[in-house]
């Protein structure tokens, strides 16, 4: 590749800040308003125009893992989230809830507003279309980051720095250690997620839902009539919305890797076809969508894997296996591990679904209801990075337990541990590592997190 250098240039710089959260999805957006609730003066960067992520503009449809089939789990600001995410959806309300209540529905625009309104009361200073462009680093730590938007290349320095990309930049760019994918090249795939309205089958009541399972047999029927080459696998995960309104975590978009700007392009182009073609099937196969419409798909891709920072400790399967608990654990997370393979799978299209996902249970021993493990502080801390903190899918864990910890709700509750965490160091000595792990417990447990 060629190169360029770069003149030498003097840029406008705001060092005002004692605690910046790049990334303003779950975890960015519990980051920020941890810290700022805190007293920390908290600034929170965002490429995109809206906070949520992959629940407000990647449009998945439904929070999971917010529960361990017993009690809710994912509490403080995560718990917050929730309820007013279903104060707004009568159909998600109900005093004696099913499994399904502990997986509420998402609203996309209602949960912009939720995220809004939680990190403007804390006080956070939020700047949307701004992206991370380079991460300026001494032996003392990280000194600025550069950032673009609209008033062209600017730089902000804090005290401490928390990466809520999803993908780990801050932290790599800082120079991070981190595993990615399976170690050969190979990544979970995608999902571009849409929404189809003006579908008929759809009642404003929560006792009438149907289970997303039941999208699955339109799509076995669509892969055999090979009408559709698109759709390539039996991936169907849906979830009403609103009136006539179902939001699809559905079909998988293979060999992407979401550090690559070039492979999301292809990605997104792809997964905007792929969509046309799911409503087409559920047309012509699914009684109730003969009418449905296309309304949106995700502004963002649905990636499910690339980076894992090293950290001070590296959550593995056997503390899963063994539901760990540790002495610093910040939160109880309870999904089960949820690896997809690199690639269609066409045995899988051609079992009973029943059967496919018992032989996954079994592989991974499914989660009892009252189980779970912790996740420890050390997970959240970089290897070498003295003033970085890392919340979200991208926390130091072997890949098998990312398959867990990577959904909304253990991004919100690591999220807040990390924003707490950034108040605190930034008030001391600025070294994340030195951070009294029981005093933070303590903290959170103030602010009603789930640590028993």
């Amino acid at each position: 590749m060629n190169t360029y250098s770069l003149a030498s240039r003097t840029l406008p710089l705001d060092d005002s800040w004692e605690v910046i959260v790049v990334g303003g999805g779950p975890a960015g957006s519990a980051a920020a308003t941890a810290a700022a609730r805190e007293g920390a003066k908290t600034l929170l960067i965002e490429a995109n125009g809206a906070l949520g992520g992959m629940g407000t503009l990647g449009l998945v449809p439904f929070f999971c893992g917010y529960a361990d089939g017993e009690k809710f789990v994912a509490r403080g600001l995560a718990e917050r989230v929730r309820l007013e995410m279903i104060a707004g959806m009568p159909h998600e309300i109900d005093p004696e809830p099913d499994w399904l209540q502990f997986w509420p529905s998402i609203d996309p625009e209602r949960l912009k507003r939720v995220y809004d309104e939680m990190v403007t009361e804390a006080g956070v200073t939020v700047l949307f279309h701004t992206t991370l462009a380079s991460v300026e680093t001494t032996e003392a730590g990280v000194e600025a980051l550069i950032v673009a938007n609209k008033t062209g290349l600017s730089a902000l320095r804090g005290q401490v720095y928390v990466d809520c990309t999803g993908d780990g930049d801050l932290a790599v760019w800082a120079g991070a250690e981190f595993e990615k994918g399976d170690g050969e090249g190979n990544l979970q795939p995608a999902t571009h997620c849409f929404l189809l309205t003006n579908v008929d089958d759809y009642v404003y009541e929560h006792a009438s839902r149907s289970p997303e399972v039941q999208a699955r047999e339109p799509i076995r029927k669509a892969l055999k009539s090979g009408r559709y080459p698109l759709i390539v696998d039996l991936h169907a995960c849906r979830r009403q919305i609103g009136p006539g309104t179902h939001g699809f975590n559905t079909g998988h978009v293979y060999e992407v890797d979401a550090t690559d700007p070039m492979s999301v392009t292809r990605a997104l182009m792809h997964g905007r076809q792929q969509a046309e073609q799911y409503r087409a099937a559920l047309a012509e196969f699914y009684p109730g969508c003969e009418n449905a419409f296309l309304a949106a798909t995700g502004a963002v891709l649905g990636v499910r894997e690339t980076r894992r920072i090293l950290g001070d400790y590296m959550l593995t399967m056997q503390d899963y296996l063994a539901r760990q608990s540790f002495p610093d654990e910040i939160c109880r997370n309870a999904y089960n591990i949820d690896v997809h393979g690199t690639a269609p799978d066409p045995a899988a299209a051609d079992k009973d679904h029943e059967t496919f996902m018992r032989e996954i249970r079994e592989r991974v021993r499914e989660y009892a209801p009252g189980e779970s493990f912790g996740v420890p502080y050390r997970c959240l801390t970089p290897r070498g990075l003295r003033n970085v903190l890392v919340a979200g899918r991208c926390i130091s864990t072997d890949r098998p337990v990312n398959g867990s910890v990577r959904i909304m709700a253990c991004c919100l509750t690591t999220g807040e541990a990390a924003g707490l965490a950034a108040a605190l160091a930034a008030r001391d000595s600025g070294d994340v590592h030195d951070i009294d792990t029981e005093d933070l417990r303590r903290r959170l447990r103030g602010y009603d997190a789930y640590l028993p």
